[in-house]
């Protein structure tokens, strides 16, 4: 009799639909919430699985951070959570906001005099909180 099985690892993409200010890069992004996982299957059929971790990658600098396990459950079965700061473990460094430090199409900086943003882009206001944005020289 041959039997048809074997252990792999899996991942699935969890929906959540907030948009945040990303503490490692100031910028706005979304949480992009996925679970990976382990899992036994028979005759090509996952039947069990195991070692459950759930992950939160940042869309705007690509920071990755681990869940807390009970929040991640709590979402997986489709509850309304709000993913608070205490919650993330930094696992990877993002590469930082490509917006913050570099020089405009003219040739200058601009900076929010309200929050301290700094844009490369040709702004007359501020993304992040809509104030005016002023040259830096």
């Amino acid at each position: 009799m041959i039997f048809i099985g074997g252990i792999s690892s899996g991942m699935k993409e969890i929906e959540y639909l907030k948009t945040v200010v990303c503490s490692r890069c100031g910028a706005y992004g979304r949480y992009q919430v996925y679970m990976t996982y382990m899992y036994f299957s028979f005759f090509f059929i996952p039947l069990f699985k195991w070692s459950k971790r759930f992950f939160v990658k940042m869309s705007c600098c690509g920071a990755v951070y681990e869940l807390d396990p009970e929040i991640g459950k709590r979402l997986l079965r489709g509850e309304d959570v709000d993913i608070r700061e205490s919650d993330l473990t930094l696992v990877e460094d993002g590469r930082g906001n490509p917006w913050a430090s570099s020089q405009t199409a003219g040739g200058q900086k601009k900076r929010c005099s309200a929050c301290g943003y700094e844009t490369q882009e040709d702004f007359s206001y501020c993304p992040r909180c809509g104030a005016a944005l002023e040259n830096e020289d």
